[in-house]
């Protein structure tokens, strides 16, 4: 009877089970889509029991999908998107709805820390590589003691995402280093810091967090109830895993020391993988570590996908009403965008949709997407042409900022289907692009580390060494390389001009 491993992936509003050989060979997969909560400007919420209960429909379908059943799992691995908080009581159950990554409330607990030390962000940089964003773990605990101390009094644990499902599934409680180093805590130790908890006056609830244990290791199996549920065998093991960034590099094979790829989802982030921590530019992106003992240096936009899905629904609803799937209608929108010549008629566009603002390749939270040399004459087609270069000049943006050289950019994500926005990736760049083959590389990443707690690998860099899954490459067109930097160098210059005036419009 063959046998297969699991690998779970729960986003920010999908859940994804997939199936994979022992050797990391992607079989086939299943979304579930969960409900993105705001409710009230800049927040963001998920339901911890809808999360739990799209994980448990996901895996009972792609087990029926693929014709097996949960006694033909060997392991399960499981990955997801990372920080935030989510809060379990004394019976393990949910005190309150998650409070995720992209959630912007503690962003009045920075400014104030920042006004009474100066310093505070950069403290926080010297000991994480990280730039703390709103999301983060630590800044949102805070929040909630002195927004809502009675959920902490509630909270006998605080878990990031994958740690609730694997606690769904084991009934084990922990947590692994790629998850602790960001909360922020220790880039060198690959862990907590109490010095962070000390400096965000949360380390009266230190006692919260699990112990760190690494991402390759088993901590538990599945238990009857679970087993129930989902169609798994009991005592099928599961690994700690890893946060959705380390895991979607290993997924898509950076974990050498120099290779960079380009995660393309509702962040774009843009990752080099360093074989130390990396603190340089000072106070721009973040540092994570990944399973194996390297670390990967990351810049990003946290307006990624978002930007082309506002701008699908301000500018296509023509082709939307038309289209009978996504895949159609952004066929019908990349044909729109072509009528465009590069460059977009002049029209430049800054993807900082998101409220937080940016965080490369400057930090700055009052930071927006603005569209520049509009005259009558620009078509839609020329806005949205604007808005593809400008997501793709984000991501040289990302890599000129990290003071090493990058040759070539391996894609993934749902961006990276598209052969347009590949070549113009390459073309705004200047460096080689390879997409490789597969569409779960969170997921992989997760078997692949399961895989290595299986023994099919004697480690992580030899699981992604073993992979002969075929890529596309795209190079550099020379013609278009040049007109794209001269857009980026307008691109800058407006970036820089508009930075006073941001900063103006929000402390009004």
């Amino acid at each position: 009877m063959s046998r297969f491993i699991l690998g779970l992936d729960a986003g920010t509003s999908v859940v994804k089970a997939a199936l994979f050989t022992g050797e990391g060979r992607e079989l086939g997969a299943v979304a579930r889509r969960t409900t993105l909560k705001n409710p009230q400007p800049a927040w963001a919420e998920v339901s911890m029991s809808e999360t739990w209960a799209m994980t448990v429909s996901a895996i009972g379908d792609l087990l029926a999908q693929q014709g097996i059943t949960g006694d033909q799992i060997s392991i399960v691995g499981i990955t997801g998107n990372m920080v935030g908080a989510w809060l379990i009581d004394e019976a393990g159950q949910p005190v309150r709805d998650a409070i995720l990554w992209a959630d912007g409330r503690s962003q009045v607990i920075i400014d104030q820390m920042m006004q009474q030390q100066p310093d505070f962000m950069s403290r926080i940089f010297a000991e994480s590589g990280s730039v703390m964003q709103q999301g983060c773990t630590l800044p949102v605990l805070r929040w909630l003691a002195d927004y809502e101390p009675a959920s902490l009094e509630r909270a006998r644990h605080v878990l990031c995402c994958k740690d609730w499902l694997i606690y769904n599934l084991t009934g084990m409680l922990q947590m692994d280093p790629t998850e602790a180093s960001v909360l922020p805590g220790s880039a060198r130790l690959r862990g907590f810091s109490d010095a962070m908890f000390e400096l965000i006056d949360v380390q009266r609830y230190r006692h919260l967090f699990p112990p760190v244990v690494p991402s390759e290791q088993i901590v538990g199996t599945v238990q009857a109830e679970a087993a129930a549920l989902t169609g798994l065998a009991v005592g099928t093991p599961v690994i700690a895993g890893a946060g959705d960034v380390p895991a979607s590099c290993i997924g898509v094979g950076a974990v050498e020391p120099g290779v960079a790829c380009s995660l393309l989802g509702t962040n774009f982030l843009n990752c080099l993988i360093t074989p130390q921590p990396v603190f340089e530019p000072p106070d721009v992106g973040v540092l994570f570590c990944i399973p194996g003992g390297n670390w990967i240096k990351a810049t990003i936009n946290v307006s990624g996908t978002t930007s082309l899905d506002w701008a699908v629904e301000q500018f296509c609803q023509p082709e939307k009403a038309a289209a009978q799937s996504t895949a159609e209608l952004f066929t019908q929108v990349e044909a729109l965008v072509q009528q465009s010549e590069a460059g977009a008629g002049g029209v430049i566009y800054l993807p900082y949709l998101s409220p937080q603002g940016i965080t490369a390749p400057i930090a700055e939270p009052a930071a927006r997407a603005d569209f520049f040399g509009l005259t009558h004459e620009h078509s839609r087609a020329d806005l949205l042409r604007a808005v593809y270069e400008g997501l793709a000049l984000s991501i040289r943006d990302g890599y000129d900022v990290i003071p090493t050289p990058v040759h070539e950019i391996r894609l993934s994500g749902g961006a990276a289907k598209s052969a347009f926005f590949c070549q113009l990736v390459a073309d705004c760049t200047g460096r080689r692009v390879i997409v490789p083959q597969g569409s779960e590389f969170g997921a992989k990443g997760a078997a692949l580390l399961a895989a290595v707690a299986a023994g099919h690998f004697p480690n992580v860099r030899a699981a992604v060494a073993a992979q002969t899954d075929p890529t596309q490459v795209y190079t550099p067109d020379p013609a278009r390389q040049a007109a794209y930097a001269h857009v980026h160098a307008l691109y800058t210059q407006l970036r820089q001009a508009l930075l006073p005036v941001w900063q103006a419009a929000r402390s009004r």
